[in-house]
């Protein structure tokens, strides 16, 4: 009688907890736990992965590929700027530090991405989660601002040509450097620090990595992060691309009044900025769409949308400046002959 008292207890105890569980605690489709309350971390799942489960290791050699090439390419242009002295002006600093940060841009998504391909379950910390959308939108910021930083490049470079050495000194360039990348980052934190205690009242991400869509998670957003939010979007997209549409337009007025020479310099140094330009409003305006309106998109499409935001920029980026920059074009070809000659002599042709 003890032993059956003992385990009517037991029993009534246990019911009692599971009942008074939280509804978010498990899965209602898979039981998978979402949240560990003894250790107190925060586990979420991406949904991207059912969509392509069937073909993730062809996925996963296309997009390794493609990492290895945006590094290579990237890197390749880095270093040509690097070692040669006639490159050492702040149009090609300025293009220099756009390509580096394309590297730490993709580095940021594709090595998480790639795991995720190898792995049975597309999980993930809530913390890691929040890190990944600090450096994403830190560095997206960071392109916008060094995209602004040589327009008014070449801006005084048309437009005030005897200025140009007074106005664009090293220290200018040092200044519009750390800015690009420390203002972003101030804004950022403090989005991501605030996201630290807010609740969360879904666990699935969708996406395929944590961007705006972490905010679709939280039961309610707060009102810091919402006015800090378009405060963020305010300084690090609208008014940066606002300020390329002036300059850009000041320096095609002065162009098309100036001879054919100087209409031409402005097109080869412009036209690629702007090129970038246009495609980095066009994905940034989808990414806030999605997360910010809250719009229903097929998960396919969005799939595809986000991959050509960490894909395009990062990939395109040294082939517009590497091909449409006569100097850095030059000394590509210069790199290569030297690799074509030196692969020669070893192997004996």
């Amino acid at each position: 009688m003890c032993l059956q008292a003992v385990r009517f207890f037991i029993v009534n105890k246990l019911i009692f907890f599971a009942r008074n569980l939280p509804s978010q605690f498990f899965n209602p489709l898979t039981m998978t736990v979402k949240r560990y309350v003894e250790s107190n971390v925060t586990f979420l799942t991406l949904d991207w992965y059912t969509e392509i489960s069937k073909y993730r290791y062809i996925f996963f050699f296309i997009m390794f590929t493609l990492y290895i090439l945006i590094i290579y390419t990237n890197s390749t242009i880095v270093y040509l700027i690097f070692i040669h002295k006639n490159l050492h002006e702040p149009m090609y600093i300025f293009i220099a530090a756009l390509l580096l940060n394309s590297v730490l841009y993709s580095t940021t998504v594709y090595p998480k991405l790639l795991i995720g391909f190898l792995s049975e379950k597309q999980v993930t910390t809530y913390s890691a989660c929040l890190f990944q959308f600090f450096m994403f939108y830190t560095l997206g910021g960071s392109e916008f601002l060094l995209l602004a930083a040589m327009a008014y490049d070449r801006y005084v470079a048309i437009c005030k040509p005897l200025q140009y050495q007074i106005i664009m000194r090293k220290t200018t360039v040092s200044i519009s450097l750390i800015i690009a990348w420390l203002v972003p980052g101030c804004h950022m934190a403090v989005l991501a620090i605030a996201s630290t205690e807010a609740k969360l009242c879904d666990f699935k991400i969708k996406g395929i990595f944590c961007n705006n869509a972490v905010y679709t998670l939280q039961c309610q957003r707060s009102r810091l992060i919402t006015i800090f939010g378009v405060v963020t979007l305010l300084d690090l997209a609208i008014l940066p691309m606002l300020f390329i549409v002036f300059t850009y337009t000041k320096i095609f007025i002065v162009s098309y009044q100036s001879c054919k020479e100087i209409r031409k310099k402005a097109a080869e140094t412009c036209l690629p900025h702007l090129l970038v330009l246009i495609s980095a409003c066009l994905f940034y305006v989808y990414d806030v769409s999605i997360a910010r309106v809250e719009l229903d998109f097929p998960k396919t499409a969005r799939i595809i949308m986000t991959l050509q935001i960490v894909l395009y920029h990062p990939l395109f980026n040294p082939f517009v400046y590497g091909l449409k920059m006569k100097e850095i074009s030059k000394h590509l070809k210069g790199l290569l002959s030297q690799a074509k000659f030196i692969t020669c002599i070893k192997i004996g042709c």
